[in-house]
């Protein structure tokens, strides 16, 4: 009987290794989490990819515009908020949000992206406009503008559509670029401690560009992000070597933010 038992329960057992091995596959790909103490707590940073990330702080878990599916979630707590700052499809992805099972999660968006969303996401949206600031889940969030320069009615980002964000973490200040140029709002920041800045044209700015940018507003820490596109365009080391070489009291983080996700 105990023979027949342990074969009945094999295939249970293979089940939940087999999930195991999954989640180690892709917690081996994925870059490790950076984390910084605020107010003497913990705030974790995960790089997932392209413009995704995942912020941890007292408890509590946010996740920035989920793209790559799932899979690249794999072992990441459940948010209790979500942000998006954009319509396009590596930022409101909307298989990514299927695959999570967040319904009901708390997401802040733009008008832009509430309205093109999903009927079922609707009654979980928090909408902010550029300029607008909401207290969320106990987080001071700034909808900072996103656009391309020069402005134009046919520009991949006009300005007023989507969102970047200035969070207030532990008395920390970090700012999500989303898809920008070095626009004067961006370069008019005050007190960043931790900025995430994209590079990549047409969509974006270019390296010379967005290290003018930083060394305008000098956040502490700037992690170049949202990078994929051509090697001249998205040289994060040459992005990196342009900042410290004018200052040397922003510190870069280069991480890898196109892992592969088996």
């Amino acid at each position: 009987m105990m023979f027949i038992n342990s074969i009945l329960s094999l295939p249970k057992q293979l089940l939940i290794l087999s999930g195991l091995f999954f989640c180690l596959s892709a917690w081996s790909q994925r870059p490790e989490a950076d984390r910084i103490m605020a107010d003497g707590k913990a705030l974790t940073i995960q790089p997932v990819l392209h413009g995704t990330l995942v912020l941890e702080y007292d408890g509590k878990v946010i996740y920035v515009d989920p793209y790559g599916g799932s899979k690249a979630f794999a072992g990441i707590k459940k948010p209790d908020l979500i942000l998006i700052t954009d319509i396009h499809g590596d930022h409101l992805n909307e298989k990514t949000l299927d695959g999570l099972g967040v319904e009901g999660i708390t997401t802040l968006v733009p008008q832009a992206v509430a309205d093109q969303i999903s009927e079922k996401y609707k009654n979980q949206l928090v909408i902010l406009s550029n300029g607008e600031k909401k207290s969320v889940k106990g987080i001071d969030i700034l909808a900072i503008p996103m656009y391309n320069l020069p402005e134009s009615a046919d520009a991949k980002h006009v300005k007023g559509r989507g969102n970047g964000y200035l969070l207030q973490l532990g008395g920390k200040n970090i700012y999500i670029s989303g898809d920008t140029a070095d626009i004067p709002e961006m370069r008019s920041l005050k007190d960043i401690d931790i900025a995430f800045v994209c590079m990549n044209l047409p969509y974006t700015m270019n390296i010379d560009q967005a290290a003018s940018a930083v060394l305008d507003f000098k956040p502490k820490i700037v992690y170049p992000y949202h990078y994929r596109g051509r090697p001249d365009i998205s040289d994060t080391e040459a992005f990196s070597q342009l900042v410290k070489t004018q200052n040397q009291d922003i510190e870069v983080r280069l991480r890898n933010w196109y892992p592969e996700y088996d």
